[in-house]
């Protein structure tokens, strides 16, 4: 090689070159994800390590995925500070809120998400698990590592749904907030964009809105505990004893801790990308946003909901309203933002066809349901 010559990467813009590239640096990943698989097909026949397991996968896909939508965000705005303090506050709001659904409704911890209050449940227990209901939080940490925002909602509680109306129900609400979610963004950051782009010139801030932030995000953790919680104790038995909320409270508390000293890993880049995002009045203000819709959501039904398309469409609302609102000539930055938005919502519909497939895998009343329905 020539003196002064730089090493000249090969072109990586092929699709198959880009899968090896991320099997090569992703080597630890996917050496866990294939033991994981394995162990799946191993303990499918035992109910009791099934369980366990899947409960363990989803627990660390389920925090990992979310905290996105949830703590996304609150990560952002709070880069300064020691993430254990971070994990301390967040994970002592999330022991508050699930030791009180324990207590209150006999063992649920899932604020009667899956569990109605005449005792039936439209996500019941499996007598016996099958493969592919422990998988589906492999799937989602896959999805997860490739920073797809897919809804965790749709990728688990599907594969143990009755039947399709446990499906249509959670798509139905989820698709309404996700349409409410974006408008009411849009017209908050379109018609006070001039004002917030004025006080929020100068990168200096009074002390309040830090302790404003943390009020609000930390009500928004709460109320997604509320909503989603369901998502990780769908494994577990509908009414949890000492042992097993111990062990559900403190595994997911643990897990909490790992996201924050990764500060959100993979996933946290979706926030990232998004216009200044890292100015702690906007993030409180997309969390204002957010809580208020689902505190709604979450008190005008008990049918779950997923909070991750609530989420997108409070992001995509922003990011069309400030791209619509600026007064930068030419139509660059509103073309970012409507590929953003496409992105996004493009991957969580793929997230919902990959959850609808692993239904009818696992379950066979499903799968004659959509076959009865297309044919």
């Amino acid at each position: 090689m020539a003196k002064g010559k730089k090493f000249k990467r090969s072109d990586r813009s092929r699709p198959y070159l880009n899968i090896l590239d991320f099997m090569v640096q992703e080597k630890a990943f996917l050496a866990i994800v294939i033991v994981g698989i394995i162990m799946a097909g191993i303990f499918t026949g035992n109910k009791t390590a099934a369980m366990w397991l899947g409960f363990f996968f989803a627990a660390y896909a389920t925090v990992a995925n979310d905290s996105i939508q949830s703590l996304g965000t609150f990560i952002e705005s709070n880069k300064a500070k020691r993430w254990w303090i971070l994990w301390l506050y967040v994970g002592a709001i999330f022991l508050g809120v699930v030791s009180f659904s324990w207590f209150y409704f006999d063992g649920d911890v899932t604020f009667q998400r899956l569990l109605k209050p005449d005792g039936t449940s439209p996500y019941p227990h499996p007598e016996s698990f099958s493969f592919f209901q422990i998988i589906a939080p492999l799937v989602l940490l896959i999805l997860t590592r490739l920073k797809m925002p897919v809804s965790t909602t749709f990728l688990i509680l599907s594969v143990f749904s009755a039947d399709t109306s446990g499906i249509t129900s959670v798509v139905w609400k989820s698709w309404t907030g996700y349409i409410m979610a974006f408008i009411l963004s849009f017209l908050v950051w379109y018609l006070s964009y001039n004002f917030i782009k004025k006080y929020f010139k100068s990168r200096k801030f009074n002390r309040s809105w830090t302790a404003v932030q943390w009020l609000v995000s930390g009500t928004l953790w709460g109320v997604w505990v509320m909503q989603d919680g369901a998502n990780i104790a769908v494994f577990l038995p509908r009414n949890l004893d000492a042992f097993q909320f111990v062990v559900f409270a403190l595994t997911i508390f643990g897990g909490l801790g790992l996201l924050f000293y990764l500060r959100g890993d993979k996933i946290q880049e979706v926030v990232s990308e998004k216009s200044r995002i890292s100015d702690i009045r906007a993030a409180t203000l997309v969390d204002l946003t957010y809580v208020i819709l689902l505190i709604y959501k979450l008190f005008i039904s008990t049918v779950p909901m997923s909070t991750t398309w609530v989420f997108l469409g409070i992001i995509g609302g922003r990011e069309i309203a400030i791209s619509l609102a600026r007064n930068k000539k030419g139509k660059k930055h509103r073309k970012k933002a409507g590929k953003m938005i496409f992105k996004d919502f493009a991957y969580a519909m793929i997230g919902l066809f990959v959850s609808v497939g692993l239904a009818a895998a696992a379950n066979k009343s499903i799968r004659d349901q959509i076959i009865n329905a297309i044919f």
